[in-house]
């Protein structure tokens, strides 16, 4: 592909200053970019790297410095330049049809234009959609229902009566609709409790690998529209997670818990059940959230403070041990002040 500077400016809604008319074909760091290539600065602790890349153009913000270099301006680089790797990378889709080697049972809808590759094993009465890719080794059980341009790469399951919305991707082994963690004491047993619920997955979310969603007990774990999940999440039964969450790697949500639109979970965040976390919340990496979280609140640690809280907290950590000491001698010196109290008591007349 190639394109002109222009032409890349009117796709990001960007303006062009140096020569609209260079001609771009590929992309690059601001490190390894070369002549005929796209850099971008998004970070300004890098902008003395514009000075002395060698891509032919760079995407940046009005605050930033060109050098002199051609350039496109617009407000969010970070956004633009992952606009122009979808460009420049994404390669028309080509239909495979039901290669052989797939199993499909009894009463399966298929769309136009699948690709359904050898190892893929699909349930009686599935239902899927148009321009739906499976790779190999995918399972869908009975009456699984996938919406549009789904991809399910290799070693997806995807549990009995669980819907899929369209636009959605979800990586390699992951489990969609596993049994939730459901067990009633029997004496000195555990009796299972049937998970007769499901998962629904709604439009435009994308799903890390080996992430496990449990199906609900009764009713529906549900995952909103545009949610992003990284790898090794757990999600447990009767969970509800808001539109456009960002969930990041091995958090664990346990069950019934509810998380508005728009919450970011840290690495290894984890929060109890029955809880609900509000709109536009952001949890810290490794924090432990063990009760309601407020709309747009920012917390951190284990339990989870609000983060402000915690920082002046830590700041004071690595000074506990000398204000141990000071508190102790402090001690001894009370000690002898209420002695020497206590004495001058007793000998007054």
């Amino acid at each position: 592909m190639d394109k002109s500077l222009q032409e890349l400016a009117d796709l990001l809604q960007g303006r062009v200053t140096g020569d609209p008319c260079i001609r771009i074909r590929g992309l690059g760091t601001l490190e390894t970019a070369g002549e005929g290539e796209i850099t971008f600065l998004a970070n300004p602790k890098y902008a003395c790297k514009v000075a002395t890349t060698r891509a032919s153009a760079v995407v940046l913000s009005a605050t930033a410095n060109s050098y002199g270099r051609h350039a496109i301006v617009v407000d969010n680089p970070y956004l633009a330049f992952a606009k122009l790797l979808t460009l420049f990378t994404t390669r028309p889709r080509k239909a495979k049809g039901v290669m052989t080697g797939a199993f499909l049972g009894e009463d399966v809808t298929l769309g136009e234009e699948v690709s359904i590759y050898p190892g893929t094993v699909i349930g009686d009465g599935v239902r899927i959609g148009h321009r739906v890719t499976l790779h190999p080794n995918v399972t869908l059980y009975e009456g699984v229902v996938l919406g549009d341009d789904v991809t399910l790469h290799a070693g997806v399951s995807v549990r009995e009566g669980c819907r899929i919305g369209n636009r959605v991707i979800i990586h390699n082994g992951t489990v969609i609709g596993s049994d939730g963690f459901g067990y009633a004491p029997e004496g000195d047993s555990w009796y299972k409790i049937p998970q007769i619920g499901c998962v629904v997955i709604e439009d435009d979310v994308e799903i890390g690998a080996n992430v496990a969603v449990d199906r609900a007990a009764l009713e529906i774990t549900r995952i909103g529209r545009g949610t992003k999940i990284d790898n090794l999440v757990q999600i447990a039964h009767n969970c509800v997670i808001g539109r456009d969450c960002v969930i990041v790697a091995q958090a664990g949500i346990a069950g019934s818990a509810r998380l508005g639109n728009h919450v970011t979970l840290g690495g290894q965040v984890a929060i109890v059940g029955h809880i609900t976390v509000g709109d536009n919340a952001m949890i810290s990496g490794q924090s432990g959230v063990m009760g309601n979280v407020g709309a747009g609140e920012i917390l951190s640690g284990t339990p989870a403070i609000p983060h402000q809280a915690r920082l002046r907290s830590a700041a004071i950590f690595p000074h506990l041990p000398e204000m141990r000491k000071s508190l102790n001698r402090l001690g001894v010196r009370m000690a002898k002040v209420e002695e020497g109290l206590e004495g001058a008591r007793s000998t007054a007349p």
